[in-house]
């Protein structure tokens, strides 16, 4: 029975792990009245030197449509002369690399009475890493500026892995609604 627990246990922590988690991070600048700011519009993205897939209309179209659901969530109203703050988005994706590991073996495999030496997963194992592995890191950051002293205030990113960069665009507006809940409202 134990055994039954401990590879459903190792099936669920495999599949949460498998799962591409967005990371979100924030900072703005403190004792700032976020409450004065009732109206906004868009500055054009910043361009990025870096190799960006979110670079097309139908990426633009998410960030800014998910954006300005959110902001008019939050209250603000858009406005194209005169707004209080400006917004503007910024994507980045990198080439990272990771090591790679052998498989691990040691005492658990499936012997004579349970016990035995063999592969799979178990006690004492070791692995040793096998070489690198390649892969992109994507990166939506959102910044709002103050019109009248045209200052950052206030900057947020998400953070995520690049499997399949389609997915991750179709993903761009819970990404935009999870960066905007860091958004300080009030102060």
């Amino acid at each position: 029975m134990n055994t039954i627990k401990y590879i459903f246990l190792l099936g669920v922590v495999a599949i949460l792990a498998s799962c591409a988690s967005v990371k979100y991070n924030t900072t703005h600048v403190q004792n700032q009245d976020f409450g004065q700011y009732k109206t906004y519009s868009w500055l054009p993205p910043v361009d990025s030197l870096s190799k960006n897939y979110f670079n097309n209309d139908i990426a633009k179209s998410n960030i800014l449509n998910a954006a300005n659901k959110e902001l008019e969530a939050l209250g603000m109203q858009y406005s194209k002369e005169n707004p209080d703050v400006l917004f503007r988005y910024i994507t980045i994706v990198n080439n990272k690399s990771r090591m790679v590991y052998s498989p691990s073996y040691g005492w658990g495999g499936w012997g004579p009475w349970g016990m035995g030496w063999g592969w799979g997963m178990g006690y004492g194992g070791f692995s040793y890493p096998v070489g690198h592995e390649k892969y992109r890191y994507a990166h939506l950051i959102i910044e709002a500026v103050d019109r009248r002293t045209n200052s950052v205030i206030w900057q947020a990113r998400g953070s995520s892995e690049v499997r399949a960069p389609e997915k991750m665009i179709n993903k761009l507006p819970q990404i935009v609604s999870g960066i905007f809940k860091q958004y300080p409202v009030h102060n």
